[in-house]
């Protein structure tokens, strides 16, 4: 399942507690752990945990499950951070046009002279300059302001 596509449901208003953010901070760090291992970490049922899962894709918590690859995998990707101002009350509509550009693996709100900051992942130079020409595209993106992240230290 891809996360960012048009179709993402809406976060619904449940109340999470400490056993979902645990939950989901295990899955962040390992998408295919079993229902098995996760129930033996947190020390409750397999039964809740699948319970819990199946609840929290219901409600908007988890957006799909991914892999990590590990950064020098693909010598050939372009890594960037995207600082984005937005006009006036388009925030949320620009939101929604930026979550389905694939290439943007997160996006933030922030304060400042940026409202929102984009990481971008693109495979080569070509498909990153495509991706930030269809970024300033975006009716309501008034400014940007891009940095390629050469090496992570």
């Amino acid at each position: 399942m891809q996360i960012g596509k048009s179709d993402e449901k809406s976060l619904n208003p449940h109340r999470y507690d400490d056993l979902d953010r645990k939950l989901i901070a295990l899955l962040r760090e390992d998408g295919r752990a079993s229902v098995s291992h996760l129930a033996n970490i947190l020390g409750v049922s397999r039964a809740t945990i699948q319970n819990r899962i199946d609840k929290l894709v219901e409600t908007g918590a988890i957006l799909g499950f991914t892999i990590r690859a590990h950064q020098g995998l693909d010598i050939n990707a372009v890594r960037a951070t995207m600082m984005i101002e937005v006009t006036g009350r388009s925030t949320s509509r620009v939101i929604q046009h930026l979550r389905g550009i694939p290439e943007l693996e997160k996006l933030h709100t922030t304060n400042g002279k940026w409202d929102l900051v984009a990481e971008i992942t693109a495979t080569n130079l070509v498909e990153f300059d495509r991706v930030l020409r269809i970024v300033r595209e975006i009716e309501g993106v008034v400014a940007s302001e891009t940095s390629i992240l050469l090496s992570t230290i």
